[in-house]
């Protein structure tokens, strides 16, 4: 059966994949965006590709942007927006990880609060939060990004039990991706690079960690999106969803053993 597919942060990478390939399953996609810009290239490409979107500005952190979603009777929400920020929790400005809270955690579950109230008044829906395997596993250096991550996959897990209690037939599940190149990855590990400077604890480390964290994603990251999109359709159109979504396999199955041996 066709659904409404709501989408966040689908002007690129994963989202944008995200939207395309459940467009051409035939399923009502809602392709949304930061920034009106955003919306105008995303909505030219699908027209270029004769994918049918109805796309649209949704930024996240704006109230009446959320809002939005009280007109829709979604099936399926996917919270695909976030930001990504490295840096050492020993010296890195809280200011910038309350930022990354607001937009991965808090702003994620107010849109998510939107979203529920015409799914459990229906009876019907599934919300998808697109967490990280960096949720899962601490990453000297990436915790900033790590933190909202663990963070989100709990409160899926628990939003999903509470709404099995609920029996309105409302579901939630996290889909987890690995490495993944579509330069979120890059943008995210040289996010420190702009605020450290000669008194950083690891001024004198800084040019072999920049080394080192290029060749890392570099060997680490899937080339293409198309493994975590595939989880992400299996989610969307499970009639009900298992809790979590994993791809790459392989790095999953890694965190799994790096977490049995303590890692």
């Amino acid at each position: 059966m066709n659904k409404t597919i709501l989408i966040t942060g689908a002007g690129s990478g994963i989202g944008k994949d995200t939207a395309f390939a459940l467009a051409q399953r035939g399923h009502r996609v809602l392709a949304t965006t930061q920034t009106d810009a955003q919306a105008l290239s995303l909505e030219q490409e699908a027209r270029t590709q004769n994918v049918v979107l109805e796309v649209f500005k949704l930024d996240i952190t704006l109230e009446q942007d959320r809002e939005k979603l009280a007109q829709y009777d979604l099936d399926v929400l996917v919270n695909n927006a976030a930001m990504g920020e490295s840096g050492s929790l020993a010296e890195v400005d809280m200011n910038r990880v309350r930022q990354l809270f607001e937009v991965n955690l808090f702003c994620t579950l107010e849109l998510t609060q939107v979203a529920l109230r015409n799914m459990i008044k229906r009876e019907s829906g599934t919300v998808l939060l697109v967490s990280s395997i960096a949720g899962r596993i601490p990453t000297p250096f990436l915790m900033p990004y790590s933190m909202s991550k663990f963070a989100l996959s709990a409160a899926g897990a628990g939003l999903r039990a509470e709404m099995d209690q609920l029996k309105k037939n409302v579901h939630i599940a996290l889909i987890e991706p690995g490495a993944i190149h579509t330069g979120f990855n890059q943008a995210m590990i040289n996010s420190k690079y702009a605020w450290m400077d000669a008194n950083s604890y690891f001024a004198h480390q800084a040019e072999k960690m920049k080394k080192e964290e290029l060749t890392t994603f570099k060997w680490l990251e899937a080339k293409s999106t198309h493994v975590i999109v595939k989880q992400i359709i299996k989610a969307a159109e499970a009639r009900r969803p298992k809790l979590r979504y994993v791809a790459p396999w392989v790095q999953g199955f890694g965190v799994r053993l790096a977490r049995i041996f303590g890692v």
